[in-house]
Parts: structure tokens; sequence; C-alpha cells
């Protein structure tokens, strides 16, 4: 069937734009000779992770222990969770996937490593770890060089731990002013990652592994300096309206919302069936990923909604109101797709001419634990 018999609201997939994304991607990172570790927090579905696996990834990058297990059961057999995991239900459950595939962890301090080292003190095999180093977006990750030192001093004294390297994620890149800046903080955070690999190094450890992500930077050529061995983008895939503003729209925006035009109860106002609930009131209004409105509808000129309730997307534009009817259907191009997918139970990919080619399960949607 086509797309617009589809009930909405719906999560639509331009699988040949993703395909489009997807090489684009591999290819980027085969030039430079890194691993790709896609992120799949991005799109949650294990049918495109086993495709991104086709095209050459080498693992998969997660952000939760319920989607390693999700990813794990459909086949996949190496993850990473770009993540610190805390708790010990959830160690149990790490080492139960250690059983069957290579799984590795995220962290950033001694009394985790205390947990961790605790946890895993009965297991036959050791938990495979990666430290976090903070790069410039103020999130989790180790920030000074003392704070690496004396959590490289206690990893010495833990024989059920093996650090198998580094990572870093430059988020402050979605904030750039411009394209060059962004590529500039990448450069910058692979320099400081580079670093605390090599104190590692220093320190006796085999660093096998120094990882970076962010798909601003990396989308727009990025130079990859000696030493890396793997970049973890995940929006790449789909891509979105603030991403596509990062990167001079040379990318495509293979994710919409199809949503129906529902009222019209003002010359000027139009509301879709679709709010918050299906779309987030998230937005971007700095930098590069900065973009007017909290979602952009497609095929029709400077349309954007302006405001979001739960279940009502509100759109003030005479031509655009003009232009509907209610029981019409648009595309809504999101701000932040990851969040996005997590709404729906379902994607549809469709091809060039709109036409239905398979509906996949959103498997690790709600997985946060």
């Amino acid at each position: 069937m086509n797309y617009k018999a589809i009930n909405t609201p719906a999560l639509l997939i331009d699988h040949e734009a993703m395909n489009e994304n997807l090489q684009k991607m591999q290819k980027y990172a085969d030039m430079h000779r890194v691993n790709l570790r896609p992120h799949t927090k991005t799109h949650k579905t294990p049918e495109l992770a086993l495709m991104q696996q086709k095209y050459g990834c080498a693992g998969i990058a997660v952000a939760k222990v319920g989607e390693a297990e999700v990813m794990a059961a459909a086949g996949l057999t190496d993850i990473f969770i770009a993540n610190e995991i805390v708790g010990a239900q959830k160690y149990k459950r790490i080492q139960k996937l250690a059983e069957t595939v290579e799984i590795s962890f995220g962290l950033d301090s001694v009394a985790q490593a205390e947990m961790v080292e605790n946890a895993f003190a009965d297991c036959d095999k050791s938990a495979q770890m990666l430290i976090e180093i903070e790069v410039g977006e103020r999130r989790s990750g180790i920030v000074t060089e003392d704070e690496f030192q004396k959590l490289l001093d206690y990893l010495k004294k833990c024989p059920h731990i093996h650090l198998r390297g580094v990572f870093s994620h430059d988020g402050d890149s979605y904030s750039a002013p411009d394209i060059e800046t962004a590529c500039k903080r990448s450069v910058i955070a692979q320099q400081r990652t580079l670093r605390f690999a090599a104190m590692a190094r220093s320190a006796g450890f085999d660093i096998d592994v120094v990882s970076i992500g962010s798909t601003p930077s990396l989308a727009n050529g990025s130079n990859i300096l000696e030493g890396i061995t793997e970049i973890r983008p995940g929006t790449y895939i789909f891509m979105d309206a603030s991403q596509a503003n990062a990167t001079n729209h040379e990318w495509k925006c293979a994710a919409t919302v199809l949503a129906t035009v529902m009222s019209k109860p003002t010359p000027e106002r139009v509301i879709l069936d679709v709010g918050a609930k299906g779309l987030t009131m998230q937005s971007r209004n700095e930098g590069i990923c900065a973009v007017e409105g909290l979602g952009n509808v497609i095929d029709y000129a400077n349309t954007h909604i302006d405001l979001m309730y739960d279940e009502h997307a509100i759109i003030y534009n005479r031509a655009f109101h003009d232009a509907v009817k209610i029981g019409d259907v648009v595309r809504v191009v999101p701000i932040h797709i990851c969040p996005v997918v997590n709404l729906y139970d379902h994607l549809y990919l469709i091809d060039k001419n709109g036409e239905v080619e398979k509906k996949m399960n959103v498997l690790c949607r709600g997985k946060l634990q």
C-alpha cells in the first residue's frame, strides 16, 4: 500500500535515503581506516542494526542494558553499552549476556569500579570496560588527569575488570556556531581522548579501543586522528531537521512522521493529529543545529510546527492553511529523531514512490533499564 493509507501518526523511513546515509558513513570510516560502531539508540530496531552490520560495521553501540539484550537476542554479537552502568541487577544481566556475546560498558569513577569489581568477583569472565573521557559536553566522563590516574591506580587492584580502552562523545559540536568550529572541536576532543589513552598505556594497560562519537562532526567530514580506532555516530542513519542544518543538507532526512490535518479553526491555524507524544517538544536553538519551530512540514515551503500539546501540533501559516484540507496527510521532519523513534512501536520503510516495503518492530522501544 501507499504510505498515505497508513493510520496516523506513523513513523516513516525513506529506504533509499537511509541506504545513502548508511553507505556514506561506512565509506567515511573505511577511508579513515577506523571501525564504524553505530549507536543504535537512534533507531532502536534490530533489523536495522543487522542492516548496518551487512554494510560493514564492526559491532554496535547501545545506551542501555535492555537495548543490549534485545540486540543480542536478534543476533548482534559485539555490543558496547556507551554509558556508565550502575546497579547489581544490571550487572547480573550483563554477566548473562557475556555468556553468548562480546559485551562491554562504560566507566568513569572509582565508586562505580568498586561496584563492578565486587559484582564480577565470582564470575568466570571479567567485566569488559571502557573509561569515558569528558571532552567538552559537560556530561558524564572523567574530567581531570588526576581523577583518571586515581581510577587507573584502582583498576590495577581489580582482577575482575579488564580495561579495553577509552571513549568520548564530542556533544558540544551540536552547538558550534559553524561547521569549521564543529570539526575543530572534534579534533580537540580526539586529542584529549588520545592523551588519556596514552596515560593508560603508560600505566601498563593494554588499550585496544579509542572510540569517538557525534554525528555533526563526523557527517561534516572531520579529520580523524591517528590512534583513533572507531567512531560511534548514531543519528546519521535517519538524520533530522537539526542535523540537516548542521550538514548543509548534504545528508538525507530519511525519517518523517506522518500526520493528518484534523482541524482548521481560523484562517491561518492548522492542527495536526500528532503532538508531543509523537514528536516530542524538543527544539534546537543554538549553533549549527539550530532550527526554527518544533518540526518541519515537507513539501510546503517555510512551514513548521509553532506550538505543541500532548496530542496537537499547531501551525500558523496562511499559505499552508489554504493548501490543505481536513483529512489530508502531511509528513513532518522531527527536530531530534532519537527520542521520537522511542515513541513508536513500528516504523514503515517506504520506497521512492511512497509504497510501503516493510513494517519493522521497534523492539528496543522503552528499554530504558
